[in-house]
């Protein structure tokens, strides 16, 4: 378990917010709510909202700006990580939710 802070920037540099995790994976279940809170917002009389990975990734994508902080313990410090690597990491999750314990 390392912590992780995920930095995001949705627009203009006053949309700037972070939030930190106790682990990568909760990191990565956190970036998979605020996309679902994203669509509630823009589907506010759908009583259900079901998306694809694509759906996510393209929203990931559409961020003026998002990454992870993930703590080294090795060097005690903070390793940066990219959308890419973020995205990455929400499909071996989704994947692994998927096939079940």
């Amino acid at each position: 378990m390392s912590h992780t802070i995920v930095l995001i920037q949705s627009g203009k540099p006053d949309t700037r917010t972070y939030s930190d995790f106790e682990s990568v994976n909760e990191a990565m279940e956190g970036i998979c709510h605020i996309f679902e809170e994203h669509l509630k917002q823009n589907n506010p009389h759908s009583a259900s909202i079901t998306y694809d990975i694509s759906q996510l990734y393209d929203f990931i994508d559409d961020l003026a700006d998002i990454s992870c902080l993930v703590f080294q313990r090795a060097t005690s410090s903070y390793a940066p990580f990219s959308r890419d690597w973020i995205k990455e990491k929400i499909f071996f999750l989704l994947r692994k939710q998927a096939a079940g314990p």
